[in-house]
C-alpha cells in the first residue's frame, strides 16, 4: 500500500511518506474512501509542487498519509470531488494556492481570494429575487457575505463568500511560531488552538509533558467547550426572542469563564498553556471553589434547557428548521458538532483518544440527531453535561498530584526541532476537529505549517441547512452552527 499509517500526535520522517503520480494517488484515495483531514501543497523547488494528503479512519483511530509531486508543466488533474464530495473544499483551496486545476470539479470557486470578478450562482424566474447580506454586519462580528436566492420568502440557495481577512497565519507560524500567535488564530477556541500548537512543537522537540500538565490542559479544553456551548444556547434563545433563556445562559456562561479567569488571569484562557506544559498550577482552594461554581452552572443549565424544551413556541422554531440530513452531512464532509447533530458521530476525543479517556473512564455519548436547529441545541446541552463531568473527574484526579508534579516548560523553548519530519496533531475544539500539521527542513526549521479549522468543513453545511427555509430563519440557522470567519480566513 502506498500510504504510511500512523496515529494522532505522532512524528514521521518525510522520507517515509510515499510519493505517487497524481493519477495513482487519486485512484488510491477513491479506493481507500477515508475521510479527508489534510489536502495541501508545498513548494518543492524548481517549479514543482508536492501535494500531501492525510486521511482519517475514525473507527480504527488511524491516519493515512501519502503524497504526489506535480512537475512544473503539470497544471491540472482529474478532480476527486465527483467521486468523494467531501474533498470539494480541499481541492478548491489547493487550486487557489497553487493554480493546479482539479478538472471537472463541480463548484470550483475561490475560498479566500475572491474579492475580484466573483461570479455568484444565479437563478432565473419572474418571482426570483436576490438578498445580499454583508460583508459588514449589524454587530461586532467578522466579515462575510451571504447571497440568498429566494422565491418569495423561501430560500432556494445560499452562497457564502468569505476571504475578507488576509492575515497570513500559516506564514506567520513559519516565521515566528509562538503560543501567543496560536491562541490568537480563533478567539473563541484559544485553548483548543494552543493545545494543538503545543502538541505540534512538543513533537518536533521531543518534549514529554507531565501527567498533571496534561490533565490541566484537558480540563481547560472542556471548560472552553462548556462555556461556548452555554453562550450559544443563549444566542439561539435570543434569536427566537426567548429573552429569559438568553439572560440565564449569558449569566451562566460568565460563571464558567470567570472561573477560567481565576485559574490563569484570562476569561478565555490566554496564557494558560505553553509549550512544555502549562503556565499556572491549580491550588486545592481554587479547585474547591471551581467545583462549587460548576455545580451551580450545571444545575442552572439543566433547569433552563428543560424549561425551554417544554415550551411549544420554542419548539415550533427549533424543530425541522435548518435541517441537514445524514447523507448530506457525509457528502459535504461536515465535522464536529455540525456532523454529530446530523447523526455523523465524529469526535476526535474518542476517535483518536489519549490515555486519559481510558483512565478517567470517559464514555462516548453518540448523538442521534436529525440535523435541525433542535438537534444542534440539544447536542450542545449534551456536550455541556459531558464536559462538566470530565472536568469534575479531572479535579478529583488532580488531588493525587503534588505541586512538584507539574512542569512549566520555561527551560525547553530553545531545544532544537527534529529535521525533515512531518507531524499531525488533531484536537477536538468545541466546533469540531482542529488540525495542525507541521513540516521541518534539513536544518530543523519549520518549512510548512498547515492549519484547518472545523469551520472550513462546515460553512457549506450552513448553506445546505437554509435551503427551503424562510429567509427570516437564517439568523437562527446561522447561530445554531456558529461558524468562524477567522478560522476560515487564515
Amino acid at each position: 500500500m502506498n500510504w504510511i499509517k500512523t496515529k494522532n500526535n505522532t512524528k514521521l520522517n518525510l522520507s517515509e511518506i510515499p510519493i505517487l503520480t497524481m493519477s495513482d494517488l487519486r485512484k488510491e484515495i477513491i479506493e481507500l474512501n477515508k475521510r479527508p483531514v489534510g489536502f495541501f501543497g508545498k513548494d518543492w523547488g524548481s517549479g514543482k509542487v508536492r501535494l500531501f494528503v492525510v486521511l482519517a479512519d475514525d473507527k480504527a483511530g488511524d491516519l493515512y498519509i501519502s503524497s504526489a509531486v506535480f512537475e512544473k508543466t503539470e497544471k491540472s488533474y482529474e478532480s476527486i470531488t465527483p467521486e468523494i464530495p467531501a474533498f470539494h473544499i480541499f481541492e478548491r483551496e489547493f487550486f487557489e494556492e497553487f493554480g493546479i486545476e482539479p478538472l471537472h470539479h463541480p463548484w470550483l470557486k475561490p475560498v479566500r481570494k475572491n474579492q475580484k470578478n466573483y461570479r455568484f450562482f444565479e437563478m432565473q424566474g419572474d418571482e426570483v429575487h436576490q438578498v445580499a447580506v454583508g460583508p459588514i454586519h449589524a454587530g461586532v462580528i467578522e466579515p462575510g457575505h451571504f447571497r440568498f436566492m429566494c422565491n418569495g420568502e423561501t430560500v432556494y440557495h445560499l452562497e457564502i463568500m468569505l476571504g475578507y481577512q488576509h492575515r497570513g497565519v500559516e506564514e506567520l507560524m513559519i516565521k515566528n511560531p509562538s503560543n501567543q500567535l496560536a491562541e490568537s488564530i480563533c478567539g473563541d477556541s484559544v485553548i483548543a488552538y494552543n493545545t494543538a500548537y503545543s502538541n505540534t512543537i512538543e513533537l518536533l522537540k521531543d518534549i514529554q509533558i507531565s501527567n498533571k500538565a496534561q490533565l490541566i490542559r484537558k480540563l481547560a479544553l472542556e471548560m472552553e467547550r462548556a462555556a461556548i456551548h452555554i453562550g450559544d444556547l443563549g444566542a439561539i434563545a435570543g434569536d427566537i426572542a426567548y429573552l429569559m433563556g438568553a439572560s440565564v445562559f449569558g449569566a451562566t456562561r460568565t460563571l464558567v469563564i470567570n472561573t477560567m479567569l481565576e485559574f490563569c488571569g484570562s476569561r478565555f484562557g490566554r496564557g494558560f498553556i505553553t509549550v512544555g506544559g502549562v503556565n499556572y498550577d491549580l491550588s486545592s482552594e481554587k479547585i474547591e471553589r471551581a467545583i462549587k461554581t460548576l455545580s451551580k452552572v450545571e444545575s442552572d443549565v439543566d433547569r433552563m434547557v428543560k424549561t425551554m424544551l417544554k415550551n411549544s413556541s420554542v419548539m415550533s422554531r427549533l424543530e425541522k428548521t435548518g435541517t441537514v440530513s445524514t447523507e448530506r452531512a457525509v457528502e459535504a464532509g461536515l465535522v464536529g458538532m455540525a456532523a454529530k447533530a446530523s447523526g455523523v458521530n465524529l469526535d476526535s476525543r474518542f476517535d483518536f483518544p489519549d490515555k486519559w479517556m481510558t483512565e478517567l473512564n470517559i464514555k462516548r455519548n453518540d448523538f442521534n440527531g436529525t440535523g435541525d436547529v433542535n438537534s444542534r441545541f440539544r447536542l450542545r446541552y449534551t456536550e455541556i453535561k459531558q464536559s462538566l463531568c470530565i472536568v469534575n473527574k479531572i479535579f478529583e484526579k488532580l488531588k493525587n498530584y503534588t505541586d512538584e508534579d507539574i512542569n512549566y516548560g520555561y527551560e525547553i523553548l530553545n531545544k532544537e526541532n527534529a529535521k525533515d519530519v512531518f507531524t499531525v496533531s488533531i484536537v477536538e475544539g468545541w466546533r469540531g476537529e482542529i488540525v495542525h500539521i507541521a513540516m521541518t527542513d534539513n536544518t530543523g526549521a519549520l518549512s510548512r505549517y498547515k492549519i484547518k479549522d472545523p469551520s472550513f468543513n462546515n460553512w457549506y453545511g450552513l448553506a445546505l441547512a437554509v435551503r427551503n427555509n424562510g429567509i427570516s430563519d437564517f439568523p437562527l440557522c446561522n447561530k445554531s452552527f456558529n461558524l468562524s470567519y477567522c478560522g476560515n480566513d487564515l
